[in-house]
């Protein structure tokens, strides 16, 4: 690969770590072209937030095909994760601690995989408090740490598939399909409170973006080496 050629535009698959932001990534991805060419400036940009407790599909652009990356996010999404019932965190997954806790002693495996059916299609959902999203010009995160309240409209999202692949009580693994917008930390919150209990998400990997596939991805390492050769 050439200065050019990131310059003119490259799709580049990464395997985002545990921990890191997807901003680090593209940090990290800039960083290495700029220092491997020895160029000033490159535009480099990713088509989708995960969460720093996700893993999996990153695509990166760089140079022109920046521009492609509202296509990019449009596209349908796929994940696959464990949802832990029996209790509800603030932020919906691992991020902050246990608020409240309930007996899972009557769930059954049934009630599991019939609860699935009322999420799929068009839905209504409501964005996590500890998410970026702005309102009145700020972080929703940032109300959320300072202790204040905030009215947070729903959204229109699609979930075309939502299966259940393991039980093993409190943990339940699933694989989901779902348009833009789909916070999956609401999906386990919401999943929670269809079995009359509490749910969060304990484990998220993006697999799919559109026709991209997380098996095509490589991580950061192998993508440095990849600049070396």
């Amino acid at each position: 690969m050439t200065e050019e050629k990131f310059k003119e535009g490259q799709v580049i698959l990464i395997d985002k770590p545990l921990e890191w932001t997807s901003f680090q990534v593209v940090n990290k991805v800039r960083w290495l072209i700029k220092k491997t060419f020895g160029i000033k400036k490159i535009k480099v940009g990713h088509a989708g937030t995960l969460d720093p407790l996700a893993t999996g599909l990153l695509i990166i652009c760089t140079g022109k095909f920046t521009k492609k990356i509202n296509t990019f996010q449009a596209q349908e999404k796929e994940y696959t994760g464990v949802i832990t019932l029996g209790a509800t965190t603030p932020s919906y997954d691992l991020e902050t601690e246990i608020d409240q806790s309930f007996d899972i002693s009557n769930i059954t495996s049934e009630a599991i995989h019939n609860a699935t059916k009322q999420f799929i299609g068009e839905i209504q959902q409501q964005p996590p408090v500890f998410s970026a999203l702005k309102k009145d010009g700020k972080r929703l995160y940032e109300f959320a740490r300072s202790g204040e309240k905030v009215d947070i409209p729903t959204r229109m999202v699609t979930i075309s598939e939502f299966e259940i692949t393991k039980i093993n009580l409190p943990h339940v693994h699933f694989r989901v399909a779902c348009s833009k917008g789909t916070y999956i930390r609401t999906l386990a919150n919401d999943f929670g409170k269809a079995l009359n209990n509490g749910g969060h998400l304990s484990a998220l990997r993006r697999t799919k973006i559109g026709a991209f596939s997380v098996e095509d991805a490589v991580d950061i390492e192998t993508f440095e080496a990849s600049l070396q050769r």
